[in-house]
Parts: C-alpha cells; sequence; structure tokens
C-alpha cells in the first residue's frame, strides 16, 4: 500500500511543483495525474484532477476517459464510470477496448 501511496504523493508533488513554476499543464500531465491517482485507489482525486483539467479547457481525450473510468473502477463507483462512458458517446470520443473493460469491471465491482 505504501508503494502505490508514495508513488501517487510523489505524482501529485511533480504536479504542484508544475503549477507553481508557471509549466503549462496539458492533457498529459493529467493523463498522468489521473491514472496515478486511480492506480493508488483514490478515485475521488482522479475525478479532482479530471474537473480541473475541464477548468483548465485542457481537452479530455479517449486515455483521460480510460484512467478515470479505470480510478472510478478501482473505487467500485458504477455510476460515476458509466456516467463518463455516457460523456464519452456525448462528446463522439472515441471508445476503445480499454474503455468498454473498465466501465464493465466497474459494473462487476459495484
Amino acid at each position: 500500500a505504501c508503494q502505490k501511496d508514495c508513488k501517487w504523493e510523489k505524482a501529485l508533488q511533480v504536479y504542484s511543483m508544475m503549477a507553481k513554476n508557471k509549466v503549462e499543464h496539458d492533457s498529459t500531465t493529467f493523463n498522468a495525474a489521473i491514472s496515478s491517482c486511480g492506480k493508488a485507489g483514490r478515485w475521488i482525486a482522479a475525478l479532482q484532477f479530471f474537473r480541473v483539467m475541464a477548468q483548465a479547457e485542457v481537452k479530455a481525450v479517449s486515455v483521460t476517459f480510460n484512467a478515470a473510468i479505470s480510478a472510478c473502477a478501482t473505487g467500485g463507483e458504477w455510476r460515476k464510470a458509466l456516467w463518463l462512458l455516457s460523456t464519452m458517446l456525448r462528446d463522439k470520443i472515441e471508445l476503445s477496448a480499454i474503455t468498454s473493460s473498465a466501465a464493465i469491471s466497474a459494473c462487476a465491482k459495484g
């Protein structure tokens, strides 16, 4: 557990350092932060990054959604995972096998 938590905390430290030094965040930065949070079981933090990304007007791509849906799956948050999936469909973002697998996993755990 510590190994995952330490990686998650380090990812947040890097994100914070970038913000402090006025380094612009892009989709790759947010994707990494969302994925890191999700892998550590921090689905709430992952979704917070997803929201911050939207507020910063950084376009979410399929990788972003896959990471967020996977984070929800880890937390057993199937409703949130399906909301993300419906958002992808609404915004015409291409689904992949990873997307479907993550959404199914979320439903199975919920």
